[in-house]
């Protein structure tokens, strides 16, 4: 608190969250972006408490440019687009976001292609067909990454909605606790009866 208000921001404009869980709702910063206006600045304690990953920091700060809207990072002061340099370090940095994706998705391609030529065929697991369960394979690999959005994931696997790229990470083991709402990994519990290892402590005591 003591850091934003150094910073000249008004306590009525400092929003925060506090949740457990790198997939948790944000409510405060959902609330935050919702209200921002031209001419605005918003102002972070440390990057990754609006982005979870290079790719969507850029994505977002170019959104906000569009909008007119500045930003600044406490802890990393070098982000700061209110002034030239900080312009500067960012388009840096969605430079590499942008080579980052760009190789994700060569070595992707390239490896598929690998596998087509050689005839490689991967093991069936009930339920999946070889397509969808090499899709599932690799839309877990990404997901755990947590290097691209939902949608790039989509667009690199070639599916069409989320409803079915949930399915996929459902089948390789992502699961919710039906108490905390906390997401984790766990092929060997059911999608309605599943429990964190907090909570299935619990039950089991």
């Amino acid at each position: 608190m003591d850091a934003f208000l150094k910073e000249g921001i008004k306590p009525k404009n400092i929003y925060a969250d506090i949740s457990s869980g790198a997939k948790a709702e944000r409510k405060g910063l959902d609330e935050l972006l919702s209200i921002l206006r031209e001419g605005d600045t918003l102002v972070v304690w440390k990057l990754d408490r609006i982005a979870r990953s290079l790719s969507h920091l850029t994505k977002l700060i170019d959104d906000f440019e569009k909008k007119g809207i500045h930003f600044k990072s406490i802890q990393e002061n070098f982000i700061d687009t209110t002034s030239p340099h900080g312009r500067f370090i960012f388009n840096l940095f969605a430079s590499v976001a942008q080579l980052e994706r760009d190789i994700i998705i060569e070595r992707t391609r390239a490896g598929l292609e690998s596998s087509r030529r050689r005839g490689l065929k991967i093991g069936r697991k009930p339920g999946l067909s070889k397509q969808a369960l090499n899709k599932a394979m690799l839309a877990e690999r990404y997901y755990r990454d947590n290097k691209l959005s939902i949608e790039e994931i989509m667009k690199l696997i070639d599916v069409g909605s989320k409803k079915t790229l949930y399915k996929y990470l459902a089948y390789q083991g992502r699961r919710k606790c039906i108490e905390c709402g906390n997401l984790f990994w766990d092929k060997k519990q059911a999608l309605d009866k599943a429990y964190c290892k907090k909570h299935k402590k619990k039950i089991n005591s």
